[in-house]
C-alpha cells in the first residue's frame, strides 16, 4: 500500500482547534488531505512530481476537474488530476460510492420499516451534513418497484406440498392519510422442507374475494398438487381454499386457534 506525506497548514489548524464552526473546519482539513492523496497518487501514476524532469516519467499532466464528495462534515470540492496521455485512476471515490450507496440502502430500509420521508430526511441531515429531501427519497424507494414486482410475478417451479396463508396488517399512507391494509401472504414448504414466501398481495379487506383472486394469481404462476393449506379460521378464506384447492386437505392453524 503506498504511502502519502500530508501537510498540514498553521492556518487550518488553527481552524480546527480554535473555530466555533467545528464542522466547517474538519471539512476544510479532509477536503485538503484528499487533494493531497489525489496529487500523491497522481505523481506515483505519472512517476514524476509536478514540473520534475526524469527519465521515469511516463505520462504528463492535463490540469484538474472538480468534483464534489458529500460527507458527515459537509461537501467537499476535490480537485481530480487529468493525464495528458494516460488515466489517472483513484480507489477514493470507488469507496466513497460503496458507502452512498450503503446509505441509500439505509434509508429505502428505514422506509420500508415505516420511517417517514420527513424524518429520513431530518436523519441524513444529522448523519451525513446534508439532508436528501423528501421527494428524493421516494424516488430512491421506486426503484424498489421492478424488484418486488419481479419477485411478487416470478415463475413458481419447485413443488411446495404444503402451504401456510395469512394476513398482515399494515398501516399505510394514502392520500395524506395512515389507513389499515391487509397484506395476504403465502408461504409454502418445498419437498426438503425448506419454507418460501412465495407470495404476497395487498387488499382493502380480508374476503373471499381477495383471497380468491390471490390464490388464483399463485396458481397462474405455477402453484399446483398442493397436499395440505394451513390457515386460521376466517370464514372468506376457507371458503377460498375450498374454491380453489379442491382435493386438497385444510387445517386450522394451531398458533391462531391457542390465541383465539
Amino acid at each position: 500500500m503506498a504511502q502519502f506525506n500530508i501537510t498540514i497548514t498553521e492556518e487550518l489548524l488553527h481552524g480546527l482547534f480554535l473555530s466555533n464552526g467545528r464542522d466547517e473546519a474538519f471539512s476544510k482539513l479532509l477536503e485538503e488531505i484528499f487533494n493531497q492523496v489525489l496529487l500523491a497518487q497522481s505523481s506515483e501514476q505519472v512517476g514524476a512530481e509536478p514540473y520534475e524532469r526524469t527519465e521515469e516519467r511516463t505520462a504528463y499532466r492535463n490540469g484538474f476537474r472538480d468534483r464534489q464528495m458529500t460527507t458527515r462534515v459537509g461537501t467537499l470540492t476535490l480537485r481530480v488530476p487529468r493525464h495528458r496521455n494516460g488515466k489517472f485512476s483513484t480507489e477514493l471515490f470507488a469507496r466513497y460510492q460503496r458507502s452512498e450507496q450503503a446509505l441509500i440502502l439505509a434509508m429505502m430500509e428505514m422506509v420500508i420499516n415505516g420511517v417517514s420521508t420527513r424524518k429520513v430526511e431530518a436523519i441524513t441531515q444529522e448523519l451525513c451534513g446534508k439532508s436528501f429531501s423528501k421527494s428524493t427519497v421516494s424516488a430512491l424507494c421506486k426503484q424498489l418497484d421492478p424488484m418486488v414486482h419481479a419477485f411478487r410475478t416470478r415463475p413458481l417451479e419447485s413443488h411446495y406440498p404444503f402451504l401456510i396463508v395469512d394476513a398482515l396488517y399494515l398501516k399505510v399512507r394514502e392520500d395524506h392519510r395512515v389507513q389499515s391494509r391487509g397484506l395476504l401472504i403465502a408461504v409454502g414448504v418445498n419437498e426438503a422442507g425448506y419454507r418460501e414466501i412465495i407470495g404476497f398481495q395487498v387488499a382493502n379487506t380480508e374476503t373471499e374475494s381477495s383471497w380468491g383472486e390471490f390464490f388464483a394469481s399463485l396458481k397462474e404462476r405455477g402453484l399446483k398438487d398442493v397436499r395440505l393449506i394451513t390457515s386460521d379460521n376466517h370464514k372468506g378464506l376457507v371458503n377460498a381454499v375450498k374454491r380453489h384447492f379442491q382435493g386438497t386437505t385444510w387445517q386450522r392453524c394451531q398458533t391462531h386457534f391457542s390465541r383465539n
